[in-house]
């Protein structure tokens, strides 16, 4: 079934936060949807169309996207496609969904991945979003395949509020409004997840600084901590 893509350029209609059946209704038609974050991540923009999610950040619609790592069923499907030991398939599970980083994780040469993971792939490597809100568990449990970018248009940061959300994206674009404690707004400014790159030989490095980076000091000692509590 093919999905209309509406065009998104930010208008004057009134756009206002929706709840949570509304914004399982869009998912089911192909909309990308804004999501919260608890505290200290920022907003995400979801969909089952990889290309309804590029066009709602205002970018070319082929850009990649992550994969959203939630199911269990999804992730066991990419085990033999990956380029990765045991150990470090173990060390991979447990960097998504305990410090809920973004992946980039190497594909097996000559592999045959699940066709639903091309919008995810780039030059041999795929990209997973690891986080796991539980007040978001019953939208996702709908989507094993969905996609997941930063919540922002091309060349501003990510939202950090549904506000901010509200006025970055157009009407087209729903925007889930408070599902859950998110967290104190008072704290350290939000960002978006860390994402780090694990290589077949072990190696792992930063690609880019993020949330889970800044309690360790920065990227330096995030990676340590990384390299000695959860890399074989």
């Amino acid at each position: 079934m093919s999905v209309e893509h509406p065009t998104v350029e930010p208008g004057t209609v009134e756009h206002r936060t929706v709840d949570l059946d509304a914004a399982r209704s869009a998912l089911r038609r192909g909309t990308a949807v804004v999501l919260p974050n608890p505290a200290p991540l920022t907003h995400v923009v979801a969909g089952t169309d990889p290309q309804a999610v590029n066009i709602a950040k205002g970018r070319p619609a082929d850009q990649a996207v992550a994969l959203w790592a939630h199911d269990p069923g999804t992730l066991a499907a990419l085990g033999a496609a990956l380029d990765l030991s045991p150990g470090l398939a173990v060390a991979a599970h447990r960097l998504l969904t305990e410090e809920r980083v973004t992946l980039l994780l190497p594909l097996r040469p000559g592999a045959a991945p699940p066709d639903w993971l091309a919008p995810a792939t780039r030059d041999g490597w795929t990209l997973l979003f690891g986080a796991r809100w539980t007040p978001l568990l019953p939208l996702l449990a709908d989507h094993p395949v969905l996609y997941v970018s930063s919540a922002n248009r091309t060349g501003r940061p990510p939202a950090a509020t549904a506000a901010e959300a509200l006025a970055m994206f157009p009407a087209a674009v729903p925007v889930l409004g408070a599902v859950g404690a998110a967290g104190d707004s008072d704290g350290p400014p939000r960002a978006a997840t860390t994402t780090l790159r694990l290589h077949p030989d072990g190696r792992v490095d930063l690609h880019r600084p993020g949330a889970q980076d800044r309690p360790h000091g920065g990227p330096d000692g995030y990676l340590a901590h990384v390299r000695a509590a959860l890399l074989p």
